[in-house]
């Protein structure tokens, strides 16, 4: 039986968001491993400023650069879900998006040394200039829907010409030019999807597995980013390896809890309305960043540990503390916190808590991974016991 054969062009009409067995495509698939190219290269400089005591100028400019990678990626992501006709345009169209990508990661170390965004600019805009001409693409075909999918085309391309503009002001402008650029960003989807015709037809099912599988590739660089650390250490040799090893155990135990507690739950059935939706794909930028930056401060640890790095314990504790707090809370407050009721309310805001202060202590890597392990231990024994308020 013969295989049928893929067109070059196919009418871009709105996918079914209630479409039975909807799962991510192999091309989903290399763009996300395409984009961990550029949420690694934002880690390398956050741990390397971290170490050199420059934390404001290391936290800045790593939210900045990660906000152009995760809403790239985000839009691609959601686009897709409505409107993914897998045709050789559209591939050809996401493979330009894919190289935008990498043009960006070429320039998060300029963005990082002299605060040179040019390379990171471009690339941005190429991803994004390439989403538009998607978005026309279903303006023409899917006559439904045609005011959302132009106020999308149009928004993006103006925000573009804006993104470039930035580039000719002067220094003292620059970060609150960035700022509102990314307002009028998160702004063009909540102004698009209010047209005559919306919202778009995103899946749930595809939307969360899609969020999943990005949260776990970010998660296995964090694995990556902090073996290739303490395997760096080694092979160099003059350093006790009880120290490393007690590290390497405490990290993977808090990188296995934050996998755990993310995906103890579906979050599918919470995308059931306009408003709610935006929120828990916009909220995700705090996820994928703090999970992206606990490899930053595992490779920071690793540094203290082997007294490569002059920091004091504290900061070396909140190199990790932080984002694992962050990452917990807002898991807490997208995924958790919906289906929970009663005492079971309190007991992840209070472990955030107690994360933020286990710095002020000993071997506080140590206490963060025991912390999530009673929390995980909590989640899975009386946390199911709840009734669930959305399922």
């Amino acid at each position: 039986m013969s295989s049928p054969v893929r067109s070059w062009i196919s009418p871009m009409r709105a996918r079914s968001s209630q479409e039975p067995h909807r799962a991510s495509t192999p091309l989903e698939a290399f763009f996300d491993l395409c984009f961990v190219v550029a949420v690694a290269a934002a880690g390398v400089p956050l741990h390397h400023s971290l170490v050199e005591h420059r934390v404001a100028f290391g936290v800045g400019h790593f939210l900045l650069v990660f906000f152009a990678i995760w809403w790239a990626w985000m839009n691609f992501t959601w686009f897709a879900s409505a409107y993914d006709t897998d045709d050789d345009v559209y591939r050809i169209t996401t493979l330009v998006q894919i190289a935008g990508a990498l043009v960006l990661a070429a320039g998060i170390e300029p963005a990082f040394d002299n605060g040179d965004f040019r390379v990171v600019t471009i690339g941005y805009v190429i991803m994004r200039l390439a989403l538009v001409g998607q978005w026309l693409r279903a303006a023409r075909a899917d006559r439904e829907r045609r005011p959302v999918a132009l106020r999308y085309a149009v928004g993006v391309a103006i925000v573009q010409v804006l993104w470039i503009l930035r580039l000719l002001l002067p220094d003292a402008l620059l970060l609150a030019a960035f700022l509102a650029l990314v307002v009028a960003e998160l702004a063009v989807p909540i102004w698009a999807e209010r047209a005559r015709g919306g919202p778009t037809t995103f899946h749930p099912h595809h939307i969360v597995e899609r969020y999943g599988l990005f949260t776990l590739i970010v998660l296995g660089e964090t694995v990556s980013a902090a073996t290739l650390a303490v395997r760096g250490v080694l092979d160099q040799g003059g350093h006790e390896t009880a120290p490393l090893l007690e590290l390497a155990v405490a990290g993977l135990v808090i990188v296995f809890a934050l996998w755990w507690i993310y995906f103890d739950r579906s979050a599918h059935n919470l995308l059931n309305t306009l408003r709610g939706s935006m929120m828990w794909g916009y909220g995700h930028y705090f996820i994928f960043a703090a999970a992206a930056a606990v490899g930053a401060g595992l490779s920071v640890a690793v540094d203290h540990a082997t007294e490569a790095a002059e920091i004091s314990d504290t900061l070396n504790g909140y190199a990790v503390a932080v984002p694992v707090a962050v990452y917990l809370f807002f898991v807490w407050l997208l995924h958790l916190r919906p289906h929970q009721s009663g005492p079971m309310l309190v007991v992840f805001p209070v472990g955030t808590v107690l994360i933020l202060l286990a710095p002020l202590g000993p071997e506080s890597i140590k206490v963060i991974a025991g912390i999530l392990v009673v929390l995980v231990a909590i989640l899975v024994t009386l946390g199911r016991r709840v009734p669930d308020p959305v399922g």
